[in-house]
């Protein structure tokens, strides 16, 4: 940093040579050759109109600038948390809808249960993460992204293809992070009113604030929604829901030591299927969830200059949910766990990552009908190492190793490797690969979608590992013109699971889970293109993909796998002033899990958000061009009583719109 004068002195002096790149608000950056140690360096930047953001990246653990990963990290910041927040204040789920290469599929055609799927493989391939620790997985799968509000949030960290090295398994097609605020010397105090035309509310409170020796973090919600069928078949689009949401956490902070504690608690009712058995309480199909999670999250980072960083942390979940329909109830409690101690240190020229964690994973069902429990415990233990060798500032690499235990599952070994090649000042690609798994477990988009009715158990003397090898490769193109910043992002994929677990019909007329015999591979491309002038930004992103299984010789599309999708974003904004915004999303025919196809279809949103000093009112629309898929054929088969729903591949609830306020004190 300067002083007033704009004179800076770097104490040691760097090597003659090395590359600097300075960089000032309202100004365009500069890359320089630093001069012989005593001589000085005069310079002059050149005014833009472009704010140039620093975006510090989590996920990889070296807290390193995005543009200097050798990983490819796409992160949303904090000007897209303030805008989800206008546009669905209850979950981030809607978020991932810019990103190419994402997709949110609807794990229940009443109750909005959905997972996240990345390059088109099914949710149980993505591991999500809270603060770098994996908090939602197993039972509690298709909750996680629809429990998350964006109002406590600084950033989303998303990494595609197999990332296993530090995180373990579970992220064979990619992993999310999502990362906290922190508190501020700057008191933080939000709140947020929100009312939907489908009946829903939601309330929302942050406050954060610390001084030189502690800080803390208080975040809660209430959501509620209320039954809502917009096309008149008779089964709930939106289920009647009501939950509540607890973060508190707390920060102690010393010379050379931080410690981290956070609680949370989320209770939510969910209720979903015949439209008069909610309102009236007449008898009929219906889809109960009950469920209730308690995290807690503890870290203790010592730092020792000259020597690195110690980095210990644990957390625990506790999450009960109960899935009831008509004559069958699945009720179980999951605990898992997740402990580490890592180091952090080397060089700026060879970063080093290293560590050992302990993973674990119980479930026990509460039997509640006849037929075996479906019982697992799970325990992993896995060593790390990863390295970031820098020798010259346009070539970096990341390589990393790990080593995994699973009881009963046995050893896995996961090598990864992540080029960066800086080509020049505007111009930059990365290319890496490596070896992924996944624990198996019943807990898939397959069981979810049957409410694990006639699920077996896992028979864990024959089922083994979901392997993966992956690969992918991307350019970026990055330039500042006279007040525009354009970027151009193409990224080639490649995923491979062998033998992967599919629900296949039993002996006895029920499901179990067995290894297929072949392999089900992902491949495609995801075009990113990005615009700022001034106050208008233009997004857009493009992604052909093609997922298919290769069972006995047998090559079949893989279900619900749309080949194309496009999104257009056009935001106008005044800083603190005034946000318009417009959104498109393309979404091309998929094959479904009939012989069938599913329709293209596009889909229409606007926002507009005006903001004085300490407050802004919103009003956003969704689906403002009504495209449901009720519209051209039948969701189910069968009675109303005893319906067979089909697979759900667009959204049901047509237009709506939110509106409501947001006080930043």
């Amino acid at each position: 940093a300067t002083d007033a004068t704009g004179t800076a002195v770097l104490t040691p002096a760097p090597a003659a040579g090395t590359q600097l790149r300075i960089t000032a608000l309202g100004y365009r950056p500069r890359q320089v050759a630093a001069p012989v140690v005593g001589t000085g360096l005069t310079l002059l930047l050149v005014p833009g109109g472009v704010e140039i953001e620093e975006v510090l990246v989590t996920a990889t653990r070296t807290n390193s600038r995005i543009e200097d990963l050798p990983t490819r990290v796409e992160v949303l910041g904090a000007e897209e948390m303030a805008e989800e927040s206008s546009i669905r204040p209850a979950s981030i789920a809607s978020l991932f809808g810019d990103i190419a290469g994402t997709q949110l599929q609807p794990t229940s055609p009443t109750t909005g249960n959905l997972d996240l799927r990345l390059q088109g493989l099914p949710g149980q391939y993505t591991q999500i993460l809270r603060d770098g620790v994996p908090l939602y997985g197993g039972f509690a799968g298709s909750f996680g992204l629809l429990t998350v509000p964006p109002l406590d949030l600084r950033q989303v960290e998303l990494i595609k293809g197999s990332n296993s090295t530090l995180y373990g398994g579970g992220a064979i097609a990619g992993l999310v992070n999502l990362v906290s605020k922190i508190p501020e010397e700057k008191k933080e105090l939000n709140f947020l009113v929100n009312g939907t035309s489908t009946g829903g509310v939601d309330l929302s409170g942050y406050f954060s604030q610390r001084n030189a020796h502690a800080g803390v973090s208080f975040f809660a919600s209430q959501n509620n929604g209320s039954a809502y069928d917009p096309s008149g078949v008779g089964f709930t689009a939106l289920p009647k829901f009501s939950r509540f949401t607890l973060t508190p956490r707390f920060f102690l902070y010393g010379k050379h030591t931080h410690v981290n504690i956070g609680l949370g608690y989320i209770t939510e009712k969910r209720l979903g299927g015949n439209i008069n058995y909610i309102k009236k309480q007449v008898p009929g199909y219906f889809e109960r969830n009950l469920s209730n999670r308690l995290t807690t999250q503890a870290s203790i980072r010592q730092d020792w200059p000259g020597h690195g960083l110690l980095v210990i942390k644990n957390s625990y979940s506790h999450f009960n949910r109960t899935i009831s329909i008509p004559s069958y109830q699945f009720k179980g409690l999951q605990q898992s766990s997740f402990s580490e101690i890592s180091w952090n240190g080397g060089t700026a020229g060879s970063q080093w990552v290293t560590g050992f964690n302990l993973m674990t994973d119980h479930f026990n069902e509460f039997i509640s009908m006849p037929g075996p429990a479906r019982n697992y415990h799970n325990n992993t233990a896995g060593v790390f190492v990863q390295n970031t060798w820098s020798p010259a500032a346009t070539f970096s690499l990341e390589s990393g190793l790990r080593g995994d235990y699973t009881n009963p599952f046995g050893f896995l070994l996961l090598p990864r490797l992540s080029f960066l090649f800086k080509l020049s000042e505007h111009l930059s690609s990365r290319v890496g690969g490596g070896l992924g798994y996944k624990v198996p477990t019943i807990f898939t988009e397959e069981s979810e979608e049957r409410q694990y009715r006639n699920v077996l158990p896992l028979d864990q003397e024959n089922i083994r590992y979901e392997r993966s090898i992956g690969g992918n490769m991307d350019v970026t193109y990055q330039a500042y013109i006279d007040g525009i910043k354009l970027t151009i992002n193409p990224l080639l994929f490649y995923t491979r699971i062998k033998q992967p677990l599919v629900l296949q019909p039993s002996l006895n007329g029920q499901l179990e889970y067995v290894n297929a015999p072949g392999f089900t591979d992902s491949k495609g491309i995801d075009l990113s293109f990005r615009l700022s002038v001034n106050v208008i930004k233009f997004f857009t992103g493009y992604s052909y993909t093609i997922v298919q299984n290769h069972f006995q010789e047998i090559t079949s599309w893989y279900p619900l796998a749309p080949h194309h999708r496009l999104h257009f974003d056009l935001v106008y904004e005044l800083e603190k002033k005034l946000r318009i915004a417009f959104e498109s999303y393309y979404t091309g025919k998929q094959k479904l899990s009939d012989p069938t196809f599913g329709q293209p279809y596009w889909l229409l949103g606007a926002l507009i958000e005006k903001t004085w000093k300490n407050l802004s009112v919103f009003i956003n629309g969704e689906d403002l061009n009504n495209t449901r898929q009720t519209k051209w054929e039948s969701i189910f088969t069968g009675t109303m009583d005893q319906p067979v729903f089909k697979d759900i591949y667009t959204p049901l609830e047509g237009i709506t719109l939110n509106a409501g306020v947001k006080v930043k004190l």
